[in-house]
């Protein structure tokens, strides 16, 4: 009698909870319907404005047409990898690996970074950690030494000088005895109980990179890091899982990726003597390694089963500099793909790539115009745009909760897409500006 009692509790436990579930994804579905519906009405209402500025009017329209394709596209997520693991050659696929980690004045973070990687759910005699301290001037050599002593295959190399952060990835590279190499921020690290599920995706010989999920570790430290943790979240599980889904994602992330060795190194001399207008292209390493990652007509994917950890900015004056920094790396990167990616996968370049490029570089224009010339000289109100603004950002966020209903930094998504249309998008002015300085800027 117990165990029949037992059993109908555990089935009503299970018939409660799946309810519960099916209450909550009805109603965020039926909110994203009324976000829909709101969006129309609003842009019916921007219509109205339409001999006023038909340039504006068809923008938005473009604009919102093209971030909810992002979010279609990551609803297909899940299925590209299923053909990942479908065209897979290997069952127990093992291969030896190589973590790769460049590192400059990170005695606070190096040690949990080195730890973490000899840690990882792997057979410990197919690991080697490589760190190369690029000019250190702090105590990151000490760590190193004391970490050296406890672990066999860590490998350090020493500079004096500061070459660069390529030029210690190509170092580790070369030295590297592993078929996969994983590229890691040096404060930055995986979860040791989700790195299989890096490494398995190379069982299919058709993947040369594929990048993890990452959040901020110290997400909860401000205002700004909470708001960071919503754009990763964001960036990675809807914009890269979108990019997954056709099997091109077009920046495997620095912080957390791996790549193939056999694709990378024969492209490796090129991308270390990369340039942009006569000079020598010091950041947008990633974007650049896995634009030769698809050049050479291997797939490139992001997967949210391996989950990583980095540190981002504190402080809003890091913020920007790293901003400016990512621009500046999106902006030469995506001039040198669209030399090759219309001829690789027409789609993919005409349905995402370039109309990618054609919203980064208008949105500040077009913010320009509805938040500053057409309220003085034609006395249009920028509320519609603002209010449009923020309910496509209503309709991320729905998503959001729908993939992590127990994500608590999902609001900062609406903060993140009022800053960005004030002041990150207009950060590109300046990074084009001063594409000519090469500084890192954030060390």
């Amino acid at each position: 009698m117990n165990g029949y009692s037992e059993s109908l509790n555990k089935y009503r436990s299970f018939v409660q909870e799946r309810l519960s579930k099916m209450f909550y994804e009805g109603s965020l579905f039926l909110l994203g319907f009324i976000l829909l519906v709101l969006i129309v009405l609003v842009k019916s209402k921007t219509a109205t404005e339409f001999f006023t500025d038909p340039l504006l009017f068809f923008y938005t329209i473009f604009v919102t047409t093209f971030q909810l394709s992002r979010v279609v596209a990551a609803i297909f997520y899940k299925s590209s990898l299923a053909g990942v693991d479908a065209g897979s050659t290997e069952i127990n696929y093992e291969p030896y690996v190589t973590f790769v980690i460049p590192c400059k004045n990170e005695e606070a973070a190096i040690e949990k970074t080195v730890r973490k990687s000899f840690e990882a759910d792997y057979p410990k005699e197919k690991i080697e950690v490589i760190v190369i301290n690029d000019g250190s001037t702090d105590n990151t050599l000490k760590v190193l030494r004391s970490l050296k002593s406890e672990f066999e295959n860590l490998i350090i190399v020493n500079w004096r000088k500061n070459r660069g952060k390529r030029h210690a990835m190509a170092h580790g590279f070369v030295l590297s005895k592993g078929e996969i190499i994983v590229q890691l921020d040096s404060d930055s690290y995986i979860d040791p109980k989700t790195f299989r599920n890096l490494i398995s995706p190379f069982s299919n010989p058709e993947i040369g990179a594929v990048c993890a999920h990452a959040d901020p570790e110290n997400a909860d430290k401000n205002w700004l890091t909470k708001m960071q943790a919503a754009y990763y979240f964001m960036s990675f599980r809807i914009l890269k899982a979108a990019e997954s889904t056709f099997l091109s994602v077009f920046c495997c992330s620095g912080c957390s990726s791996a790549y193939r060795k056999s694709v990378v190194m024969p492209t490796l001399k090129e991308w270390l003597k990369e340039k942009f207008l006569g000079l020598p292209v010091t950041w947008g390493d990633d974007r650049s390694l896995t634009n030769r990652v698809l050049r050479a007509n291997y797939k490139t994917i992001y997967t949210d089963k391996v989950q990583a950890y980095t540190i981002c900015p504190e402080g809003i004056k890091i913020f920007l500099k790293q901003q400016t920094r990512w621009k500046k790396g999106w902006f030469v990167n995506s001039f040198f793909a669209s030399k090759f990616i219309l001829k690789k996968d027409p789609f993919v370049a005409l349905t995402y790539f370039f109309p990618l490029i054609f919203v980064t570089l208008a949105t500040p224009f077009m913010a320009t115009r509805a938040l500053i010339y057409n309220p003085i000289v034609n006395k249009v109100s920028p509320f519609y745009y603002i209010f449009g603004v923020l309910l496509v950002a209503g309709i991320m966020t729905i998503y959001y909760r729908y993939l992590d209903r127990e994500n608590k930094y999902w609001v900062y998504v609406f903060a993140w897409s009022a800053i960005n249309m004030v002041i990150l998008s207009f950060i590109l002015f300046y990074a084009i500006f001063t594409i000519q300085n090469r500084k890192w800027a954030t060390r």
